[in-house]
């Protein structure tokens, strides 16, 4: 599996299945962590239910800030979503066989933060019921309808990015899972698509996901280019830049990437899965970190260096606003603590093992969610025109109990999305980590009884 493996740890197939299948058979904490993430839904859903009954007046959002919470945490949701195209398509394409362990997970994470972003649209809509005149009237001149669009395909190519390396899996299931519900069982058996192991199969199989991580590469670049282009194409201040295509997906890959290494730490300890997700994957996920967030940090200098520089009418303002002004604590949180720390500490291989990343992930997922905060709020508290003789809430802005309540609907919904998953299917590929273990597949036909 890595270069720490010898001849003398090479792992049986049967104590692979083993090891990956256990956790979806017995798992302590499981049903209280799935009622808690439900209850959060359920807070966020009869907060919703308000909001649909009095309007969007319930929120924090006015004339001038129209655009809150909701679309930060949209903008959160299809970053994260990124990391799986990253991860199992590049990655994967170049051949490095290091992230044979953690790219299901990255594709986990992909399918529940890319489903639930387009839901957290609808939440930002004042009428949810007219949704589909965007299908009905909307025109391709619109980036609205262009990132509808590559955000429901992106989605369809991950779910299939997920499903497809199950297919090999499923025999193993089958074998193993007998004592388990027999709705868990048919399930099985109709996600393996009739697969016996045959030689032609496994050639199909890896033919089918290398066409999907192709195809998946430039559409999850557009998602998060056009999400980009939502905001650049809009004459603000603070907005009109030329980088922010770039600027976005970067700063996706490195969201996506710190919930990953959050999802390695949790995964393989509480799944119990040390030997398969070890210090070597952490130490690479810690310079893969590196690597993204150098080149974050490059965009981030740019972001602001040449506004500030120029001082075009307005640019002021919005720069005094984020470096010393009502957002500056925010800001500087987020920049120093949520990227400059975390790149020094990564320079360290002692800050790359499992427990000191699973912090450092923690620091670079909230800092990401706040960096939307930033991109978002301040520029539209800065219009062209000065805002003159409205209410006093519409010179500020702060999210709600609403729009929290809400927003932790969207994130526990995810986090549900990937506990479902982690519960159902093993959370490594079976099939794939017995290869790189030297199993052949006649061995695995063997063993599933496809002889």
């Amino acid at each position: 599996m890595d270069k720490e493996n010898t001849n003398e740890n090479k792992k049986s197939l049967n104590q692979i299945v083993t090891d990956l299948t256990k956790p979806l058979k017995k798992h302590y904490g499981f049903r209280t962590w799935i009622l808690f993430l439900i209850g959060i839904i359920m807070l966020g859903l009869f907060a919703y239910v308000i909001q649909l009954q009095k309007g969007l007046g319930v929120t924090a959002m006015r004339d001038y800030v129209s655009w809150g919470l909701y679309i930060a945490s949209f903008i959160f949701f299809v970053a994260t979503a990124l990391i799986g195209m990253l991860i199992s398509s590049v990655l994967g394409l170049i051949g490095y066989k290091w992230i044979t362990p953690i790219a299901r997970i990255a594709e986990m994470i992909a399918v529940g933060f890319a489903l639930w972003a387009g839901l957290v649209i609808i939440f930002d809509m004042g009428r949810p019921d007219r949704f589909w005149h965007l299908f009905a009237y909307g025109r391709v001149q619109s980036p609205i309808v262009w990132d509808v669009t590559v955000v429901m395909t992106y989605v369809a190519i991950s779910i299939l990015l997920y499903l497809l390396p199950l297919i090999p899996d499923m025999p193993f299931l089958k074998k193993v899972m007998t004592d388990q519900p027999k709705w868990k069982q048919k399930m099985y058996h109709i996600l393996s698509f009739g697969w016996v192991g045959s030689e032609g199969q496994y050639k199909l199989i890896k033919k089918l996901i290398r066409v999907l991580a192709v195809l998946i590469i430039p559409v999850a670049l557009a998602i998060h280019t056009v999400t980009s282009w939502l905001f650049a194409m809009t004459p603000r201040v603070g907005w009109a830049s030329t980088i922010f295509g770039p600027y976005y997906v970067t700063g996706a890959f490195v969201t996506g990437g710190a919930a990953v290494v959050i999802a390695m730490f949790i995964f393989s300890r509480d799944f119990r899965l040390r030997n398969y997700i070890t210090d070597f994957h952490f130490d690479k996920m810690g310079k893969l970190m590196v690597l993204l967030m150098l080149v974050y940090l490059y965009f981030n200098l740019n972001e602001f260096i040449i506004p500030g520089y120029q001082q075009q009418r307005g640019e002021d303002h919005h720069i005094y606003a984020l470096f010393q002004g009502q957002f500056a604590l925010m800001f500087w949180l987020v920049q120093i603590g949520g990227m400059i720390i975390p790149i020094i500490l990564l320079l360290f291989k002692k800050m790359r093992k499992p427990l000191p990343s699973l912090i450092i992930g923690i620091a670079v997922l909230i800092g990401a969610f706040f960096k939307r905060y930033i991109i978002t709020i301040p520029t539209l508290m800065h219009p062209h025109l000065p805002i003159q003789n409205v209410p006093a809430d519409f010179h500020t802005y702060w999210p709600t109990a609403f729009e929290w309540s809400i927003t932790g609907m969207a994130i526990a919904g995810a986090v549900l999305v990937i506990t479902i998953l982690a519960k159902l299917f093993p959370i490594m590929p079976i099939w794939e980590i017995a290869h790189e273990e030297g199993i052949t597949n006649e061995e695995m036909n063997e063993f599933t009884g496809n002889n």
